[in-house]
């Protein structure tokens, strides 16, 4: 007999275990439409959008209790969507705790003080320092470019500190008392940061110019009679070199049109482009580097 407090609801996530051995529902109802399987004895109504929110709330059901959400999941709970809704779900736990793996749930093994979390759906969720943390610590030290580490941890604290979630002067100090695995490549991964990157990409891009030698600014401002007029993603302003990202909403006819005449009147007053869509963003970067390059030296 199960009391008001072991009460299921199987209106929103629940364990399949509990729900049939609470008689609220048979195997074969689980396996029918009315419910989505979630993660292993992880359910919900299939009515449910599926975000990546609700496959946190389910995962918390089957993690242990001392688990702390954290990196893209734990910002995406908070509100800066870094996680998509099928993402794997982000956890650390004690070094000790036994668990896993489960598909869907990627977890990291590591200390979490006591003060770095706070309770949340019977777990525990990181808060923001140590979500800024875990961003920056999450990727695999085996991924034995540091380019590519970077490329994948800056855009995420951009994104976070932008969001005003955490101070630099605070992240700066904590990264820089902190002896954890991976540290180093923190510490430079936040020293890049810039969080006037307005997009994922652009701060990708932004990195890849850094590693390559480069010293852009991003979003550079023209202004005219103390208006802005123009703004760039990033600028080499000793050679007036303007480096874009251009993504799939920049292919609308609409927006074509309207950055086709702002770089006409741009290139007339001298400046250069260099357009990069995610295809180039996501392939050889050396040979971004090097169309770069071309256009930066003859602007000169």
């Amino acid at each position: 007999m199960h009391s008001a407090t072991t009460r299921i609801d199987i209106n929103d996530v629940f364990r399949g275990s509990a729900a049939r051995s609470a008689g609220y529902l048979t195997a074969a109802q689980l396996r029918g439409p009315r419910f989505r399987r979630l993660f292993q004895d992880v359910y919900a109504p299939a009515h449910l959008e599926v975000t990546h929110e609700l496959r946190c709330r389910g995962a918390a059901l089957i993690v242990p209790k001392r688990a702390v959400l954290t990196g893209r999941s734990a910002a995406t709970v908070l509100g800066v969507d870094l996680a998509k809704p099928n993402d794997p779900v982000e956890f650390v736990v004690p070094e000790e705790a036994r668990f896993g793996p489960v598909r869907g749930i990627h977890v990291r093994r590591t200390a979490v003080g006591r003060k770095e979390s706070r309770p949340w759906h019977g777990v525990r969720i990181a808060r923001p320092c140590r979500i800024a943390l875990d961003l920056l610590l999450r990727h695999s030290p085996r991924t034995r470019s540091w380019v590519r580490r970077l490329r994948l941890a800056v855009p995420d604290l951009d994104a976070f500190i932008r969001a005003r979630m955490v101070s630099r002067a605070r992240l700066g100090r904590i990264l820089y008392r902190r002896r954890n695995r991976g540290i180093r490549l923190a510490r430079k991964a936040f020293e890049m940061s810039d969080d006037r990157a307005e997009s994922l990409p652009e701060s990708e891009l932004r990195v890849v110019l850094v590693c390559g030698g480069f010293k852009p600014t991003p979003q550079y401002r023209i202004v005219r009679a103390g208006r802005e007029v123009a703004r760039l993603d990033h600028v080499l302003q000793e050679s007036k070199t303007a480096v874009e990202y251009d993504g799939l909403w920049h292919r609308t006819k609409r927006q074509l049109r309207r950055d086709k005449l702002r770089r006409k009147w741009l290139s007339a007053e001298g400046w250069r482009f260099v357009i990069i869509t995610a295809e180039k963003l996501a392939g050889d970067h050396e040979r971004l580097l090097a169309e770069v390059r071309e256009a930066h030296f003859r602007n000169r």
